[in-house]
Formats: C-alpha cells, structure tokens, sequence
C-alpha cells in the first residue's frame, strides 16, 4: 500500500496531469470511489506521522479548499480518534468545500473535531503541522494570504508533513513558486511526482513516501512516465577476467588545463583512473606538463601547443574529456576544434561548452555535462530560466546538441535519444564546490573507456559521482573537496 522512498530504487515519475488522469482512473474505471481514495491518502499520511514521530501527541493541520485539504480533514480526524490533541486551520471557509473534500471535512465534525478561525503566528503548542494547503495543480506564484501561512509554517518550529506535495513547488518542475512548506517529510499519492526530486524539490519535500492508495498496477500503466529516478548504487562494475591486463580498460585523453588552470585537467585525469581506465594522458600546457603530474605520476603528461600535436595524441586514445580547465583561449579553440574533427567518443565540460555556446555544434557520441550557468549560455537563455523547467532544459540541450546531455544540480537529470530524462538519487550540497565538475567528466570517460555505452557511461557516472560525494560528507558537508571523492569511487567501482 505505502512505501518509503529512501533512495534505493527505480521509479517512474510522473507530471500532475498525469498523476490526475491515474487518479480518474482509478475512479472511473477501476471502480474505487473518490473519497475511498481520499481516505486512503489520509490514512497513509497518518500511518507515517505514527512511524516517524511515535511519541507526538499533539498535531495541527491547515486546510486548503479542495482535495489536498480534503486528505488534511481525514489526517485530523484520524489523529483526533487516536487520541492527539488536534487543532485545525481551513485557510478557505469550509462552506465553500464541495465534493469529497466536503465529505471528509463532515466526517471530521462529526467524530467531533474542532475548527480553528484564525491562523496562529508560528502554531505554538503543536508538535505536527500537517500542510494541506495547495495541492499538484498550481501553477503560478502564490500570493496574499496563501504565502502568509507558507511563511508562517516556515517559522513553525516543530516537525512539518506535507500531504502529496509541499504547497508552493511546482510539481513538474521541482521550483519554488515565490514561497514554499519546507517539509521534513513529503507524503505523496498515486504516483510520484517529479518535481519531488530535482531543482528546489528535494529541499522543500524532506524525505518522500509513496503510497499507491492501494490501486492495481495497471493505473500507473495507464500513463506514460515523464521522467525516471536512477536505480541507485548498489555494486559495483562487473568483476575483471584474470587474464586482463591495461589494454582492454581503454586510455583516456584528458584535454585542458591551460595556465593557471591545470589542477582542473589533472583531477579529471585522476578521476577516470580511480574508476578503472586502464591508462590516462593528459594534453596541456607546456608550461606545466612537467610537474603535473608529480603526485600522481601513472598519469601520462603532455605538452600540446598545436592541433597536430593533440592529433597524434589522440590516435592513441579511446575517449577524450575534453574542458577541464582548457579556458577560451585562440589555443582552446583550436585543441577544441581538433577533439571535434575526430571519431572518438568524448566528454565536453567547463570551457569546451563555454565555447560550444559561442559555435554551437552537433554530435551523436559525446556527453555534454553543462551546470546551469553553461546550460543558460548553451540554450542562450537565463539560469534561472533552466532552473525553473530542469526537465524540459535537458532535454532541450540533448535535442540542440545530440548525444546524451547531463544537466548538474540537486537531482541531476541525464537524457538520451529516447528523450525520457532520468533523475539522480545521490549527491549533497557539499559537493557544491570548484573541481566536482572535473571529477564528473573523468568518471564518465573512464566508464566509456572500459566499454559502457554512451548513456550508460553518464547515468552510471552521475550516481557513482553523486553517491562518492555522499561517502565523503560522512566526515561533514563543509569543506568537502573534490579530490576528497578519489578514494570512494575506487571502493564503491569495487563493491
């Protein structure tokens, strides 16, 4: 019936349209009531505060005018029979509620429920808020007196549950609609909501529960998912052959590092080693070529002024990662310009997309691994404006750019030619700092050079990334750095 989401499985996500059409037909034709599954959700919701929060006793809910209040009615009758003290908040006058959501606003008066006119300042003497203010449907800014009470569940001190979504964020987008319920935990319905895992989303919703309300399978087969969560690290890459020796784990070409710059191109290089890329070379600055590789001297350093130089180099590549560090340059264009003109699969970051922005360029066998920033500048429009759709910018880039794009942030995204963006499960705000970037692009290119196709290279390397840096934050979120990451990836590709 309900299960809790914890980041250690697949599962479709859905946008709220969807998530209505499944529950029409659950309605319609699966036979199931409205206000059975009004109660179900209610009951679900109640069922975790129980687990999560055994010892309260005391649990106030606000109630919005329709059915997300509607599954707040039920969640206060339930806790008021169980026993709790319960105060609730209709922010829209229950005269005005209809339909099942009118029902379950009866069946709490009638087991003898208490309402509240007013809205406290920070709902003192609660240990619950229950937030069933606004539900999936919004779609613009909220305003007036619905971000008052936002504002003031913000303030609320104790522990916060939003019922499906957190009133404010955007379903399908995962951003904040002016103001939002910050929730520890996220109860949602049905089907899971994406919006709940990327951009702004996994900070408002908390820890998210998924119940199914108890409907068959083959309402969610009903629709067509928008957008899948990464299965999560587990294990790690297949066991090696004894006989195995350097050749057969492919040799990665790191290109960049221009002066000034190098320690970027060198943590990439250094990244797709601990991964398991049987060689590494490095094509950068002359200037520094001969000290990069001083404490890691299995990295093959080269100085590289001109294309031709990069060119007989990359005859003896498998992959190239092409942009940590390389700067925009007359010489990073021109080492760009030769990675372009080759056959060989690659990796383009930092710089290499700064530039592409400037002379945009198609390819079918390169991921791209744009952060917002280059994102805006690759789609020639603002941060915010990708941060706002996550899902349909990545999708955007791969259309623009071919082959598979990776969109970096809270909940990266990774879209490939079936154009079904996948969201990841791992990573944490440490790992918000200079080099992580590097070290992405050098997972995915060493996971190409030992074979993974295209978009297995990026999926795998994004949850292997993110789930490194979760290893590393053991020891604390602040000042994780991205050479903190090399030694989990080489435990957790051995797993």
């Amino acid at each position: 019936m309900s299960e809790r989401y914890s980041r250690s499985f697949q599962k479709d996500l859905y946008r709220a349209e969807d998530v209505r059409a499944m529950d029409r037909y659950a309605i319609d034709t699966v036979g199931i009531a409205g206000i059975e599954l009004m109660r179900r959700a209610g009951a679900a919701a109640f069922a975790a505060v129980r687990e999560r929060w055994s010892g309260a006793r005391t649990l106030s809910a606000i109630c919005g005018g329709g059915n997300n209040g509607g599954d707040a009615y039920v969640v206060a009758r339930l806790a008021h029979e169980a026993g709790m003290d319960v105060r609730v908040y209709p922010v829209s006058p229950p005269a005005n509620l209809k339909g099942d959501a009118l029902t379950a606003y009866r069946d709490y008066r009638a087991a003898g429920g208490e309402i509240l006119d007013f809205i406290p300042a920070d709902f003192e003497g609660a240990e619950v808020l229950v937030d069933g203010l606004l539900g999936t449907g919004l779609d613009r800014e909220v305003g007036g007196l619905y971000a008052d009470v936002i504002r003031a569940v913000n303030r609320f001190s104790g522990h916060v549950m939003a019922l499906d979504i957190p009133s404010g964020l955007h379903a399908d987008t995962g951003s904040a609609l002016g103001v939002a319920v910050r929730a520890g935990l996220t109860v949602t319905f049905i089907g899971l909501k994406r919006g709940l895992f990327t951009g702004e989303g996994p900070e408002y919703a908390g820890e998210v529960v998924f119940a199914d309300l108890g409907t068959p399978p083959e309402v969610r087969y009903s629709v067509e998912p928008s957008a899948m969560l990464l299965p999560p690290w587990e294990r790690g890459l297949p066991v090696r052959p004894r006989y195995a020796h350097k050749g057969h784990f492919g040799h990665v070409l790191v290109v960049g590092g221009d002066c000034g710059y190098s320690g970027a191109a060198r943590m990439a290089a250094e990244a797709a080693a601990r991964v398991g890329a049987g060689l590494i070379s490095i094509a950068t600055r002359k200037a520094h070529a001969d000290s990069l590789n001083l404490t890691r001297p299995e990295l093959m350093c080269h100085g590289v002024e001109t294309p031709e130089e990069l060119r007989r180099l990359m005859a003896r590549a498998t992959v190239i990662a092409v942009g940590p560090g390389l700067g925009r340059s007359e010489w990073a264009k021109k080492l760009l310009d030769a990675v372009m003109d080759t056959g060989l699969p690659a990796v383009a970051d930092a710089d290499a997309l700064n530039l592409l922005a400037e002379n945009p360029r198609i390819r079918d066998n390169w991921v791209i691994t744009p952060h917002p920033g280059e994102a805006a500048r690759l789609l020639a429009v603002s941060s915010g404006e990708i941060q706002k759709d996550r899902f349909d910018a990545v999708r955007k880039l791969r259309e623009r750019f071919g082959g598979v794009a990776v969109l970096k942030g809270s909940g990266s995204l990774v879209c490939g030619p079936d154009g079904l963006p996948r969201v990841s499960t791992t990573g944490n705000p440490g790992m918000a700092s200079g080099g992580m970037g590097d070290v992405l692009t050098g997972v995915i290119a060493g996971l190409l050079a030992q074979g993974s196709d295209l978009f297995a290279a990026a999926a795998l390397g994004v949850q292997l990334h993110g789930a490194a840096g979760d290893e590393a934050a053991k020891a604390g979120e602040r000042g994780l750095l991205a050479g903190d990451l090399m030694d989990p990836l080489r435990r957790l590709v051995n797993l």
